[in-house]
């Protein structure tokens, strides 16, 4: 049996870059719906349409994580096609109880920004600066756990990137991968790809549906994105270590929330040795202030220089987390939490 993947492209609305959606046309499903408002649902509307569907033919909308670029359309599609909208059981509450998740979330985010050293007026720019989304203010979200199926998708737990991401696996067999194009254009090209090309790049390949968990040329943000998870870094390693060893990399299409189809081959360790390097930048910078101690913060501008808006908070989280994992690992001291502040551990070897 083959199935056929369809990949809606949304256009540069994030760092990541283009968003996608993907539908499975002969399961009535689509995962990730896209980012909120008028422009992007019509988009949606668009692909569903080029596909051969109407929304009423869709009886299942899977989310991988509550960033509102992936969940930001889920609600509104799914009333308007009276299908279900699934999420993890971790994640969904940011959704279902959207008004109510965010105002928690802001002072959340806030509180991790000062004790990362962040100072105040940032702190309150970032804060101003995320706007409410046109979602409601509670929708109707059904939990999933790892390991449950939905129409042939299984759900695999990848934490790291936010608390309760994860990935479906199709168990039904081989696949054809087509692509829409987007309004803004496809990464690299028109918006549109030889749908021959694509069958032959992904036929006879499992499929992972892998949101933001793995991406193809931009490096998840680990400890900015979700301010829930504790030691995002290690979280992270192990959702990667999970990647690896269940799924083959050769025999593996990965459909990433951001950009087109890749196959995951040497990706995850990409990935790794990303972060090998931004471990040792993280060490050098505090090597270059000792004896002086440093917040996240200060290692951040080190590393990215100006951060403003959300790239404050996913600068300053990024550092965050390796500092943290550095600590654990004992190369690196915790020498004060407010806000908290690291050096050098000189017993370290």
């Amino acid at each position: 049996m083959t199935t056929d993947v369809v990949r809606i492209g949304f256009g540069h609305g994030s760092p990541e870059g283009e968003n996608s959606a993907y539908l499975l046309p002969d399961r009535g499903v689509l995962i990730d719906p896209g980012p909120p408002g008028d422009a992007a649902f019509e988009t949606l509307l668009s692909g569903i349409d080029d596909a051969g569907l109407a929304p009423e033919d869709l009886e299942h909308i899977l989310v991988t994580h509550w960033h509102a670029d992936h969940a930001g359309s889920a609600p509104r599609i799914a009333e308007v096609a009276d299908a279900t909208l699934w999420m993890s059981t971790t994640d969904a509450p940011l959704v279902r109880e959207y008004a109510s998740e965010r105002d928690r979330r802001l002072e959340r985010d806030a509180a991790a920004l000062r004790e990362w050293g962040v100072p105040d007026e940032t702190v309150q720019a970032v804060v101003a600066g995320d706007t409410p989304s046109p979602v409601p203010d509670a929708t109707p979200v059904s939990d999933l756990h790892d390991g449950d199926v939905v129409a042939g998708l299984e759900v695999l737990e990848t934490p790291g990137h936010t608390l309760g991401h994860v990935a479906f696996h199709d168990r039904a067999g081989t696949h054809d991968a087509r692509v829409d194009g987007s309004k803004d254009g496809n990464e690299g090209g028109n918006g549109h790809e030889n749908e021959d090309d694509r069958q032959d790049d992904h036929a006879d390949r499992d499929a992972l549906f892998v949101g933001d968990a793995v991406l193809a040329t931009y490096t998840p943000n680990v400890g900015g994105g979700d301010t829930r998870l504790e030691d995002p870094l290690s979280t992270y390693r192990r959702t990667l270590d999970r990647l690896a060893n269940r799924y083959h990399p050769d025999s593996t299409t990965a459909y990433p929330g951001h950009g087109t189809p890749f196959a995951l081959d040497d990706r995850i360790e990409v990935i790794r040795e990303h972060h090998r390097d931004r471990r040792r930048n993280v060490v050098d910078a505090l090597a270059a202030r000792s004896p002086t101690p440093a917040t996240p913060w200060e290692i951040a501008r080190d590393l990215f220089g100006e951060l403003r808006g959300i790239h404050a908070k996913m600068g300053a989280g990024e550092a965050a987390s390796h500092l943290e994992d550095l600590v654990t690992a004992g190369d690196v001291g915790l020498v004060d939490e407010d806000p908290l502040r690291y050096a050098i551990d000189d017993s370290a070897e």
